[in-house]
């Protein structure tokens, strides 16, 4: 299970920046553009204090002793300018508006992408101590976190903090002394917010990895329903959900119980200010006091448009600051979810240091191969040599070796124990022993799923630690006891296994499978629409597609494990005649469930807790009358 994601404050403000960063690499010239945009858009809202203060002062007050035609040019020209700055501000909104919804889906399809490209280099480890729902969690709910910061919080924080700056330029332009008072307001202010938003914030961190936890949970049950049903574990299940679900809802509900708290409590402490700021503003006023000496030099000169301009303003001021405030909880769980996708995206990738690779070959009569372009269905390895320069090519022909190979999940626990096998071109290997015997492990160090503690693997003479392993598992058609299909048509799952064969390569494909002739009789044959992981198939069916397309790879090395365990026998006669065509002329190796599919096997190997205790071919094993024959006779249950 995927551990909890901790931010400290740090860490917090390094995730934050990398998020910026990350986002500022693909989109740095419209960003620019939107903090251009979005000051422009606060000074424009600001202005309307500057407004009412010269229209209280020079206009309002001076009245009609200024004579009616100068009111009104003055009025003409303040109006006039008012309505060209509120305009400008206007056509800033729209254009960062339009620019941050550009901005928002294509940096939320990049990070997407790169999530999932970094994902396909993760090592099969990964994905067997990783639940599905918690790493679908990163592409969902943690995305959409992100979603909310950039497309919400991130302008509405910027667009305030430059209202902010502006205002206190100009409020202290403006009154020093109604400044100071403001200030002094807002200072109660972030106290409350520290104290309130810390208590959120870390509870909205906890809320993202509980909604993780219930995720994968959820997923798991979901992938899981048949077995919750044949035994009748609704009601377990139902609680366990509960458990976990009920610690998703004690999180949100202290969340946003802190979070509540915040928004009425600010506000109010801005209504008290502006109350505040009306009495000592209306004090000193209707006091006489209309200069007031701060300094040497320093004069406040406070009148009544002044007064006027200072609410308007501190009211601004308070509700810029409440929406920084509302902000917090969105850019906590925006930096908790950026810190658990940039953990994600720090995941090693699988390590490759392989450079023998596979390519194309041409074989003449006396054995010399040329490398070429065009597939002519042959294959070798080219080995450059690093100490002299030269390349060397082998032919692919699928012989496999292992010598004393010992191999553990975790250092300290090994699950096979001096291992060593030969199969030589067109063999048939099979490998039976009961379940956790190390049957499965063999065949997953052979396509480099995992590396070998000790021991040496190779693979037409060449260690494979030495051939690329996308080129390795190139050469490996590997066909599996579970099937996966994949939302397509049935050519598109049949082409899976190569993905630039022709209609006719599939067909072929599919013959030799011997699934061709159930496929012909679908409503729509080849292009039948599979859903589900081809709910609409039966086992059966499932398990010749699967055939089909490793028989479409054409590769010289066959793995079938356990590939007919869990259909019925009829259903298997027809599967296994599909698997003997296709493994005419390779390499196969068998993980056996039924011994009657291995009898013509050229070799049987018997594990019991991953070592070999018994070898040979069908008639020698039973001749032997060991572990092999009582399997065989009924004396020993496989399982």
């Amino acid at each position: 299970m995927k551990r909890n994601i901790e931010i400290k404050k740090g860490s917090a403000l390094k995730a934050l920046g990398k998020l910026l960063g990350y986002m500022a690499h693909y989109y740095k010239w419209e960003l620019t553009l939107v903090v251009f945009c979005i000051i422009v858009n606060a000074v424009a809202g600001i202005s309307s204090s500057v407004f009412l203060e010269k229209l209280v002062d020079e206009v309002i007050t001076p009245g009609l002793s200024l004579g009616f035609d100068a009111v009104k040019s003055k009025l003409a020209v303040m109006v006039g300018i008012m309505g060209g700055i509120y305009t400008f501000g206007l056509i800033c909104s729209l254009v960062y508006t339009q620019i941050m919804a550009i901005v928002t889906q294509g940096f939320l399809k990049h990070v997407r992408t790169d999530m999932f490209d970094r994902m396909q280099t993760f090592p099969i480890k990964y994905f067997d101590t990783h639940t599905h729902g918690d790493i679908m969690s990163y592409f969902t709910n943690d995305t959409d976190a992100i979603r909310q910061l950039i497309s919400q919080s991130l302008p509405q924080t910027t667009l305030s903090l430059a209202s902010i700056i502006t205002l206190l330029f100009v409020m202290l332009n403006s009154s020093v002394y109604l400044t100071l008072v403001v200030l002094a307001g807002v200072g109660v202010m972030f106290v409350f917010t520290k104290i309130i938003g810390g208590r959120s914030a870390k509870f909205f961190i906890r809320q993202q990895n509980s909604i993780a936890r219930t995720e994968g949970f959820a997923e798991e049950m979901l992938h899981g329903q048949k077995v919750i049903k044949v035994f009748c574990h609704e009601e377990a299940a139902k609680r366990d959900f509960a458990k976990v679900n009920g610690q998703l809802f004690s999180d949100m509900d202290k969340a946003n119980k802190y979070g509540n708290i915040l928004m009425p409590t600010i506000g109010n402490i801005g209504h008290v200010l502006f109350v505040v700021v009306a009495i000592v503003g209306g004090a000193l006023v209707l006091g006489g006091v209309r200069n007031v000496t701060l300094s040497e030099g320093v004069t406040d000169i406070i009148s009544m448009g002044v007064i006027i301009a200072f609410l308007n303003m501190s009211r601004q001021f308070t509700l810029n600051f409440s929406q920084i405030s509302m902000q917090i909880n969105s850019v906590v769980m925006a930096i908790a979810g950026s810190a658990r996708i940039f953990e994600f995206l720090a995941n090693e990738p699988e390590q490759d240091e392989g450079y023998v690779t596979l390519v194309n070959a041409r074989i003449d009569d006396e054995g010399n191969i040329t490398e070429c372009e065009e597939r002519t269905g042959r294959w070798a390895w080219r080995h450059p040599h690093k100490a002299d320069g030269t390349v060397t090519y082998t032919e692919l022909k699928g012989d496999i070796q292992m010598y004393d190979v010992d191999f553990g999940y975790v250092p300290e626990k090994l699950v096979l124990h001096d291992v060593t096998l030969y199969a030589k071109p067109g063999q048939k290997i099979a490998f039976v022993g009961a379940t956790g015997a190390g049957k499965t492990t063999i065949t997953n160090l052979i396509n480099r799923f995992y590396d070998i503690e000790d021991g040496k693997i190779r693979y037409d003479g060449i260690n494979i630690t030495k051939i690329r392993k996308s080129d390795l598992r190139r050469s490996l058609g590997i066909v599996l006891q579970d099937t996966n299909l994949f939302t397509g048509t049935i050519m598109d799952n049949i082409r899976y296994g190569k993905l630039d064969a022709t209609d006719e390569e599939c067909i072929a494909a599919a013959t030799l499978a011997g699934a061709h002739d159930f496929i012909t009789r679908l409503p729509e044959g080849y292009n039948t629409m599979l859903t589900g992981d081809g709910s609409n198939l039966s086992q059966g069916q499932k398990q010749l597609l699967s055939i089909a397309r490793a028989a479409v790879a054409d590769p010289p090395v066959l793995i079938l494990d356990e590939a007919t365990s869990s259909i019925d026998t009829r259903t298997e006669y027809l599967v296994q005649r599909g698997m003997d065509r296709l493994m005419e002329g390779r390499t196969v190796f068998v993980i056996a469930h039924r011994l009657s599919t291995i009898q013509n096997s050229d070799a049987i190997m018997v594990l019991d807790h991953g070592r070999i205790i018994e070898r040979g071919s069908h008639d020698e094993l039973i001749a032997k009358k060991g572990q092999y024959y009582q399997l065989y006779t009924g004396a020993f249950e496989l399982e």
